[in-house]
């Protein structure tokens, strides 16, 4: 041990390594069982309930009729913003 470092130093790196590893440990067991408990669920046939089911069908799609003057004021815009080609 060297002359500089205190006993306390060395108990609280020591502390702080055993906290880090029991940490990184817990997290992995957590994860991996998460992990465990969704892939049954998956094969239960059970689906997340706080997600929506998906749509079979994309949506309704809107439509409005443009006038004769509006599709000419958008043809002019589109030019406009196109540089004049």
């Amino acid at each position: 041990m060297p002359e500089h470092v205190s006993l306390y130093q060395w108990l609280g790196v020591s502390l702080l390594i055993l906290v880090t590893l029991a940490w990184t440990f817990g997290l992995a067991h957590m994860l991996r069982r998460g992990r465990f408990e969704a892939a049954v669920r998956r094969a239960g046939g059970q689906t997340l309930s706080a997600f929506p089911h998906p749509r079979q069908a994309g949506p309704h799609r809107e439509y409005v009729e443009l006038t004769r003057a509006e599709e000419d004021a958008f043809a002019g815009l589109v030019r406009q913003l196109d540089g004049g080609r």
